[in-house]
């Protein structure tokens, strides 16, 4: 099991997935004169540099290079900006993010914990000499300050490095002001604590106290000289932070926003803009009731602006709640069947489409991300489109199919567009609709292209991708391999060229892959989505089914099937080969939850309950239970499972007491436990070596060696 530097695991491990060098995290300046945006060097570099583009004639130049500023020194990161970045699922280095005042002239960024400040006219950075590790720095909107966490304290700077002092400190280790706690930042999309007022004079900052939150134990078992992480983990059933919100001047004093927390104790959005007061999205902890709160800022009071319920769950979406520039609420809804853009108490798009996100709100429309609806004209399998929305109707900003989306200030918008067709993205800049420039990319071309084909598969028109080998010629039936994600949050039928580049290079490998998006992954419909409350396993269903259907169309050998997959697809290749031996031959459990009562709050309870009040449930979804190895499951599978030790999401327990499980159970498989790796597997050897080590574990299990 060797490759060439020129391999494909080799440069798709080395190129983060052919990620790096291509721009990001765009940033468009209120008149239009400048687009801000990261980028590396190289299609290898992990280290991002600001970056400034002139829309009028796409001239590009560097605001700020983490090398200069640190003097060619190695990063050095605190456990804290670890800790978020594994959160965001992170993997370059560098400037990692920023942010910018309103004019978008100043940017601040951290720096192995050093806060530094970009001038974003004048292409200079100077570091702010302030206590430190820093974290997440915010420039207010007049560029005159900058606010930032340090030690769980917030605190503020003046943007030339003076007057530095402490707004809110920590009463005890458990208590941080301006962070988003584990929960916020892992499930809800919230990653920050802190928000500005519109006039610069005082902030809203978010205050966690984890104490109540159940602690457990982090080791590497390779490192037994080192001492193990004691990490907060909000499991299923157990008990969350204490969140609360203050607003806080810039003299210190504060005013704590009340609302009824014990009814409602997630804090899931804040929005502050010049638009109307600070206004809040609250949830209860069964996520089936919301309330939309506006803030007295004086007083602390809020009122509501608009509650949702529903019977299954409420869903989350980026950009929403806010406000539009003339005051009424901007939000997505599921009314009607359908997912549904709505301003005020009208709702403005119908089930023609699915609304993901809002990305921009201006007096004459709203920018919006959506796929087709079910009841489109014609499907868009694994599309999804930049639309404008108003009261007058809704026109698509992007044309061709493909996967798209898009960042917009003013009259100048970033459309950022994968394609199936190219390789990688292109980031365009749009004035009044037109192209003035491109972003020029430094990633890698993969040096391939996925011979896929988007369908949709079994009774219930289920959205797949099949990829077959490049050199296939439709000789006789070929072995297949399961490639999904198979659950929320994750689609993976993707009209886009390098979404498939994996699972091709399975397909080279002698395979025919099938990715199936069955019910529970988001893009279809709310019904589609809300189809696996209390019961996961319909996950499994629809793959079976997509499976069967499609062999009818494509050489899929039904004798000889595996299935992969990671965290909830990893969950899914366990479930597949214990459950449905019948269908599956072999699987990997990459990072697999096995056991959901180990999974937190948030996420867990949204689609099974609470585990005290239905423990049923959580054992019909579990490998591990007796329930989930009741089936007769003869003959007994070969199983592979991947986890890595220092894993703080899906934690190492999964993966032991899944092996334990088995064991007990005499049922064959291989445990292969990766060392220092977490959710993530960034490291290029582990990357590399892990797609190899797959390939010779499914020959090996289907009898192709």
């Amino acid at each position: 099991m060797t490759t060439t530097p020129d391999s494909f695991p080799r440069r798709h491990a080395r190129t983060q997935r052919f990620t790096l060098g291509a721009p990001r995290a765009f940033t468009v300046a209120p008149d239009g004169s400048r687009v801000v945006f990261l980028r590396s060097s190289s299609g290898t570099d992990r280290a991002n540099s600001l970056w400034v583009l002139d829309p009028a004639d796409g001239g590009e130049r560097v605001a700020a290079d983490p090398r200069a500023l640190l003097g060619g020194a190695t990063e050095d990161l605190s456990p804290e900006e670890r800790a978020r970045r594994e959160r965001s699922r992170e993997g370059g280095a560098g400037i990692v993010g920023y942010a910018t005042d309103a004019a978008v002239e100043l940017a601040s960024f951290a720096l192995s914990g050093r806060l530094f400040a970009a001038e974003l006219r004048a292409g200079t950075a100077t570091e702010l000499h302030v206590p430190g590790p820093v974290i997440d720095p915010r420039p207010s909107p007049d560029g005159r300050l900058v606010a930032y966490v340090a030690q769980g304290a917030l605190r503020v700077v003046g943007a030339a490095g003076e007057g530095d002092v402490a707004l809110a400190e920590p009463e005890s280790e458990h208590i941080t002001y301006g962070l988003a706690e584990f929960i916020a930042a892992e499930e809800m999309g919230r990653s920050r604590g802190f928000w500005w007022s519109p006039e610069s004079d005082r902030l809203l900052v978010a205050r966690a106290d984890d104490t109540p939150v159940r602690r457990w134990w982090i080791s590497d078992p390779a490192h037994p000289e080192r001492d193990p992480q004691h990490v907060p983990y909000p499991a299923a059933g157990t008990e969350n932070a204490d969140v609360r919100l203050y607003v806080v001047g810039l003299d210190g004093t504060r005013t704590e926003v009340t609302w009824d927390r014990a009814r409602y104790p997630y804090l899931a959005h804040v929005h502050w803009s010049a638009a109307g007061a600070p206004l809040l999205l609250v949830q209860a902890r069964d996520q089936r009731s919301q309330l939309f709160l506006a803030v007295d800022t004086e007083s602390g009071a809020t009122r509501m602006v608009h509650a949702d319920e529903d019977p299954v769950w409420l869903d989350l979406f980026p950009g929403v709640p806010c406000w539009s520039p003339s005051g009424r609420l901007v939000r997505i809804a599921d009314e009607g069947g359908a997912r549904v853009l709505a301003v005020g108490e009208r709702p403005l798009t119908g089930p023609q489409l699915h609304v993901r996100a809002v990305l921009d709100v201006s007096d004459d429309d709203v920018l919006v991300s959506a796929s087709a609806g079910e009841r489109a004209a014609a499907p868009e399998t694994g599309e999804v489109h930049v639309y404008r929305v108003n009261e007058l109707g809704m026109e698509r900003v992007s044309q061709e199919p493909g996967v798209h989306s898009a960042v917009r200030s003013g009259s100048v918008t970033v459309l950022v567009s994968a394609t199936p067709g190219r390789a990688g993205s292109v980031a365009q800049v749009l004035r009044d609709g037109k192209q003035t420039a491109t972003i020029t990319s430094y990633a890698e071309d993969p040096g391939m292209s996925p011979r896929v084909t988007l369908t949709e598969g079994g009774a219930r028109r289920i959205p797949c991708a099949v990829l077959l080998p490049r050199n296939h010629q439709g000789d006789g039936r070929l072995p297949v391999l399961l490639d999904p994600y198979g659950g929320p949050h994750g689609p993976r039928v993707l009209a886009a060229h390098n979404a498939h580049l994996t699972s091709q290079w399975f397909a080279d490998q002698g395979f025919a892959v099938v990715v199936a998006d069955g019910r529970g992954t988001p893009g279809r419909s709310p019904a589609w989505e809300k189809a696996i409350r209390d019961d996961f396993t319909v996950s499994l269903d629809d793959q079976v089914e997509a499976l069967q259907d499609l062999a009818e169309r494509y050489p899929l050998d039904l004798d000889r099937v595996a299935i992969r997959g990671w965290s909830y697809g990893g969950w899914l290749a366990g479930l597949a080969v214990l459950r449905r031996p019948d269908v599956f031959h072999a699987g990997i459990a990459g990072a697999p939850v096995t056991d959901w009562r180990l999974y937190d709050t948030h996420y867990t309870e949204r689609y099974l309950g609470d585990p005290t009040a239905s423990p049923e449930v959580y054992a019909r979804s579990s490998l591990v239970t007796d329930e989930g190895l009741s089936s007769p499951a003869e003959p007994h599978r070969p199983l592979m499972i991947v986890h890595g030790t220092a894993d703080d999401n899906v934690v190492f327990a999964h993966a032991l007491r899944l092996s334990s499980a088995l064991l007990s159970a005499g049922r064959p498989h291989e445990v292969l436990p990766l060392s220092g790796v977490t959710h993530m597997t960034p490291q290029e050897q582990v990357a590399e070596n892990l797609l190899l080590l797959q390939v010779d574990f499914l020959k090996r299990s289907l009898g192709l060696l």
